[in-house]
């Protein structure tokens, strides 16, 4: 359970307060399950991985993009994290205050920075990975591989057309 109701509470009075309307449920339930899935899993791990070493969702997203791309600069680790610069401004700081990250100003502009994970915050990012993926092996432990896959190519499906819209 994610919130107050459950899943089958929720189903039922959306239902009764819905019924009336033409509207595509399919459509409706298959973003709304995407939507809670999303939010119980992110809750799950910050309250099980992240919990221990000061990170927030959010400040893990941000530490991944850099471990995975390098330095890079902020606008397009935002970017990637999908987070406003501004919202990257505030994550940052805190990482920094944890040692994990740095900032340093970009070697042909200096408006612009750029960051990259410190040795402690590599470190880090080595050590709790194989823990992360241990929880997000747990999340979907009750689909088999053939579902994982046809999951992963579902939402695959669902990102690359939205990223083909706003383009």
């Amino acid at each position: 359970m994610t919130g107050h109701h459950t899943l089958q509470q929720t189903e039922e009075a959306v239902g009764r307060r819905l019924g009336g309307l033409n509207i595509d449920f399919e459509a409706m339930w298959a973003v709304s399950h995407i939507y809670r899935a999303s939010s119980a899993i992110r809750n799950h791990l910050e309250q099980t991985v992240l919990r221990d070493t000061g990170l927030t969702w959010t400040g893990f997203v941000v530490m991944w993009v850099v471990w995975v791309w390098g330095e890079s600069e902020t606008r397009h680790v935002a970017a990637e994290a999908g987070i406003s610069k501004g919202t990257l401004t505030g994550v940052v700081k805190t990482l920094e205050s944890y040692r994990y990250l740095r900032r340093s100003p970009h070697p042909t502009d200096r408006r612009r920075v750029m960051l990259s994970l410190t040795a402690t915050g590599e470190r880090l990012m080595r050590d709790l990975f194989p823990d992360f993926n241990r929880q997000e092996a747990f999340v979907v432990k009750e689909l088999d591989g053939e579902q994982r896959r046809e999951l992963a190519v579902s939402l695959r499906r669902i990102l690359e057309h939205l990223e083909s819209v706003d383009r």
